[in-house]
C-alpha cells in the first residue's frame, strides 16, 4: 500500500504536514465547540478527541512513506552505478597507447 501511494506522488512531506494540520484543527475544533453550551462540553472533547487521533496515523504514514523515498533513492544510485561501471567496460582503455 505504501509503494502504490509514493507512486502516486504522496510524499513523506505531506504526511508530516497533515499530521501537524490535525493537530491544530483538533485544537481548534475544540476550543470553537467547548463555548457552545446548547452542545455542552461533551461535544467538544469528542471533536478536538476525534481529530486529535488523525496525527499518529499521518506520522507513521510519513515514516513509512520516508523509508519507501530511501529505497528508492538507494534503488536510482545502483542502478545509475552499474550503468557506470558498464559504460565503463564498453569503452577501451588508453593505459596501454
Amino acid at each position: 500500500m505504501i509503494r502504490t501511494l509514493h507512486k502516486m506522488g504522496l510524499r513523506s512531506s505531506m504526511m508530516y504536514t497533515a499530521g501537524l494540520a490535525s493537530i491544530g484543527l483538533a485544537a481548534t475544533s475544540w476550543f470553537l465547540s467547548r463555548d457552545d453550551k446548547a452542545a455542552g462540553q461533551g461535544r467538544a472533547d469528542h471533536w478536538g478527541l476525534f481529530v486529535g487521533e488523525w496525527a499518529p496515523t499521518f506520522f507513521a504514514m510519513g515514516v513509512a512513506l520516508r523509508m519507501e523515498e530511501m529505497r528508492d533513492m538507494k534503488r536510482r544510485e545502483t542502478a545509475e552505478w552499474q550503468e557506470t561501471q558498464q559504460q565503463a567496460m564498453r569503452t577501451p582503455s588508453r593505459a596501454g597507447v
